[in-house]
């Protein structure tokens, strides 16, 4: 999280938010939050999760677009947590930081289950995680915002991609790469059949699996309109990031991911061959964002001290990630 929104952050803004949705002393707990202020609160009605962002990262607008999205979605069938009103019957809730900005708060059903590194990989998972998303992607094909201000970016918007603002400036050749790869991806179709709007994050650190083996996607802060096969490529990224293994276990895991994906979403298969390029504009933009995020040369975060360890020079040199190549992709 920046420093400029944590040092705005107060008890008073938590309580104000506390009051708009009905949540009562004793009944909220802080999660972790890289982005934004995560809680999860309980109220007699149910279990609830509260998210508090700030308007430098997301304006209202953007937030509005979001929920809108998931709202859809929920009501299209896709396993989604949806956003649920304030006493005001508000989706988002704007408060005041007293310093020309805002915390906006937005609450959503709280998913039920575990995270997916508790409940353990399986073919099982993999073909539920597939037609979940297949699911998605389906619906939005025919997504348009309830009021067209809410539009959420494109892929490369300022708001949503800050890999210029935070690439160091002694790191030009970097720099280069991704000015590279952004004219590959700018130079892809953007057609119906492959381009709308995406979750950009659904990883299994945003997903809980359920005792009957179900998904519930939620965390849409990132989505935005982009290609399709960007949502795929992000599945991988996180599966395969770290592993001895890397090449073996992704064709493992499309082997049975994409059937049950192309069973919900139809998609021209050409377009996995585009996924080291999707992996390579992830692996780019989680430099950027742990650079805004941290000081990286001290890094007390195990995960991101192992994910930054080499990365500079595997990206100037320009290597695929986790050296995944086109044709591990067409396996799937």
């Amino acid at each position: 999280m920046e420093e400029r929104i944590r040092e705005r952050y107060s008890d008073a803004i938590l309580e104000k938010a506390m009051s708009r949705y009905g949540i009562d002393a004793g009944r909220i707990r802080l999660l972790d939050g890289f982005e934004n202020y995560i809680y999860e609160f309980d109220r007699d009605d149910g279990e609830f999760i509260l998210r508090i962002a700030h308007s430098i990262r997301r304006n209202e607008n953007l937030i509005k677009g979001e929920v809108d999205w998931i709202n859809y979605l929920a009501r299209g069938g896709a396993s989604v947590a949806r956003a649920v009103l304030s006493k005001r019957e508000a989706l988002v809730e704007a408060i005041d930081d007293g310093r020309g900005g805002q915390f906006l708060a937005t609450a959503f059903i709280r998913a039920a289950g575990q995270p997916p590194r508790r409940v353990g990989l399986s073919p099982a998972l993999y073909r539920t995680y597939g037609k979940m998303l297949g699911r998605v992607h389906a619906l939005s094909r025919n997504y348009e915002p309830s009021d067209p201000v809410w539009r959420r970016p494109e892929w490369d918007d300022p708001h949503m991609m800050e890999i210029d603002r935070f690439i160091p400036a002694s790191e030009p050749l970097v720099v280069d790469r991704w000015r590279e790869l952004r004219k590959h991806l700018g130079d892809l179709p953007g057609d119906h059949d492959g381009y709308g709007l995406i979750h950009q994050d659904a990883h299994g650190g945003n997903f809980l699996v359920d005792e009957d083996g179900g998904i519930t996607l939620f965390d849409f802060d990132d989505c935005v309109y982009s290609w399709y096969v960007y949502d795929i490529a992000m599945t991988v990224f996180y599966l395969a990031n770290g592993r001895d293994n890397a090449r073996e276990f992704t064709r493992e895991f499309l082997s049975h991911f994409m059937p049950a994906y192309l069973a919900e979403n139809s998609l021209d298969t050409a377009w996995m061959d585009e996924i080291p390029a999707f992996l390579k504009l992830r692996e780019i933009d989680l430099y950027a964002l742990i650079h805004r995020s941290f000081d990286v040369e001290n890094l007390d975060d195990p995960w991101c001290k192992r994910y930054m360890d080499g990365r500079r020079e595997r990206i100037e040199k320009g290597l695929p990630f986790e050296d995944l190549v086109a044709s591990d992709f067409r396996a799937g």
